[in-house]
């Protein structure tokens, strides 16, 4: 067993085993000195009061922090411990079903990335814990690995690359470690570095599913179509049956005839899940089917208003309202394209440009609209 896949067993248990006794900002490391949001500085101050006993104090800093940043799930479910410490299980309960959807809402990474990629959120318990691990296994690359990915997974890319190379200074030339410094690189924009590295590890290890993934999305960032699509196309053969992870391949590569199966069968396995219905119903309109049918959709929430744009219930100028970050834009900019592909081609490459022009690198959408205009011209 590697490192790297150990760790994916001991991650889940070492925030439960140290939080408990986390210390922060020990020795000449001290990852929790950098300026947070005031939600989470509020959080961290909570858990040191906390510490000292004074529990009603704790919970008001609790939700405090929850209140400053409503889908702080671990505020939510220390201040339902406070509660729970104090006799008001009644709140304590609906503190935690607050974290518990709140952590439901927080969707992770698309499930063709490797598993580092998919983690999305707010770590900063975690980060607590890795960071005392680290006081104690110095020479142990673990804590700093998990401590990157938990950096990497909170969108501070350039600490997770200081921990990763960190690790790699104990355990030089290590595959798993060189693409996860890959993966804090494409964050940074530093797409040529994370190639190179990227070339070395595929030279070891061919079938990397998840370097292979990560080097199509740089390939495509850098304008080596052909490359991407060599990627993710030796993916899809290593990704064997499993319906979600093929299915976004395919609508990487804009291949909505392959697509369509995975996501009929991913659609099934998980029905809750919009992304796929929103896909599915997207490839079968670019294939000149009919959309499916199902309960009614309305413009609420995302994706549910691309849902209700492809229902022809809302418009355009709705679902832009509605796109309030860049890659919330490139989904929706995605999604107007294949509505207007088969009745107006110059509107739907329009779109599709704009996706290329203004949408992160990482999404499905990017890559399939960068092959719809590679197709088209």
């Amino acid at each position: 067993m590697t490192e790297l896949s150990l760790l994916e067993r001991l991650s889940g248990s070492l925030r439960d085993s140290l939080r408990r006794g986390a210390r922060s900002g020990e020795g000449e490391e001290k990852p929790l000195s950098i300026e947070l949001s005031k939600a989470r500085a509020l959080y961290l101050r909570a858990r040191i009061v906390a510490r000292t006993g004074n529990i009603p104090l704790a919970a008001s800093m609790f939700a405090d922090a929850a209140a400053l940043d409503p889908e702080f799930a671990d505020a939510l479910e220390a201040e339902g411990a406070m509660l729970d410490l104090t006799g008001q299980e009644d709140l304590a309960r609906a503190r935690y079903d607050a974290a518990r959807l709140s952590r439901a809402r927080n969707r992770p990474g698309p499930p063709d990335r490797p598993f580092y990629a998919r983690q999305r959120g707010p770590y900063v318990s975690e980060i607590i814990s890795y960071s005392s691990a680290r006081q104690s296994l110095r020479r142990n690359v673990l804590p700093l690995i998990a401590r990157g990915n938990a950096y990497l997974a909170q969108g501070d890319a350039g600490r997770a690359l200081a921990d990763y190379d960190r690790a790699l200074k104990l355990r030089p030339g290590l595959p798993e470690l060189l693409a996860l410094k890959a993966e804090a690189l494409v964050a940074l924009g530093r797409h040529q570095d994370a190639l190179e590295l990227l070339d070395e590890v595929l030279a070891a290890r061919p079938r990397d599913a998840g370097a292979l993934n990560t080097r199509g999305i740089v390939n495509m960032a850098l304008g080596k179509i052909a490359e991407a699509n060599a990627d993710w196309r030796l993916q899809l053969e290593i990704a064997g049956g499993r319906p979600a992870v093929c299915a976004y391949l395919a609508l990487r590569l804009a291949d909505y005839e392959a697509a369509l199966p995975h996501l009929e069968a991913a659609s099934q396995a998980d029905p809750r899940d919009p992304y796929f219905r929103l896909y599915l119903n997207a490839a079968r309109m670019r294939l000149g089917r009919q959309s499916l049918g199902g309960a009614p959709v309305t413009e609420e929430g995302w994706p549910g208003v691309l849902l209700a744009l492809q229902a022809g219930s809302v418009g355009d100028d709705a679902v832009l309202a509605q796109a309030d970050t860049i890659g919330r834009r490139a989904e929706a900019l995605f999604q107007m394209a294949i509505l207007k592909a088969a009745t107006d081609p110059a509107a739907a490459r329009s779109r599709w440009q704009e996706v290329v022009e203004q949408g992160p690198h990482d999404l499905v959408e990017y890559a399939a609209a960068r092959n719809e205009l590679a197709r088209s011209s």
